[in-house]
């Protein structure tokens, strides 16, 4: 197995904010093969019509020959799989697995952000997180809400800590806040 020198990257950024874009070109400038590692659930439960625009939007900008494993709630089991072979791993959205999780049944959210935060620290390729800054905005009123922002507060920062580079979007423009 050729070995490549790891590269963790978190790209944060709020709603339409532009860091799925710059994800994705990162990616494409890797050298590597690429395989997309897609969170979001497409249900009934959704507003009408609005999950499936979003998944179509991002299928279109996505080149054909890119992989694709869609996984919303396993993600730092996926990981190690595609761990075994040199490649760019993007992984979109982290803040939809991490609703996929406190929405879930048994949602062990804790010991799920245990165990992303140890893969990603153990990754031996390149590997590009894309997540939502929400923390900018007020306290949320209900119970649900407010545990999404704290846990995508802490995950945040939890990935941040462990990430070689870190990136905010901000109007489609790329702002470095660790390299």
């Amino acid at each position: 197995m050729t070995s490549i020198m790891p590269l963790r990257q978190l790209f944060l950024g709020g709603a339409r904010s532009g860091k799925s874009g710059l994800a994705e070109q990162a990616a494409m400038s890797s050298g590597l093969e690429v395989v997309y590692v897609a969170t979001a659930q497409v249900s009934k439960r959704n507003e009408p019509g609005s999950m499936a625009a979003r998944v179509a939007i991002h299928k279109e900008r996505r080149p054909s020959h890119w992989g694709l494993v869609e996984e919303p709630l396993a993600l730092s089991q996926i990981l190690l799989d595609l761990d075994q072979a040199p490649r760019c791993v993007l992984v979109d959205c982290l803040t939809l697995w991490l609703s996929n999780h406190l929405c879930a049944e048994d949602n062990d959210v804790d010991s799920a952000l245990e165990a992303l935060v140890s893969q990603v620290t153990q990754t031996r390729h390149h590997l590009i997180l894309v997540s939502n800054e929400v923390g900018s905005g007020i306290v949320p009123m209900g119970e649900l809400s407010r545990q999404f922002q704290d846990y995508s507060g802490l995950m945040n920062q939890r990935l941040a800590q462990v990430c070689d580079e870190v990136t905010l979007a901000v109007a489609g423009l790329p702002l470095s806040l660790k390299k």
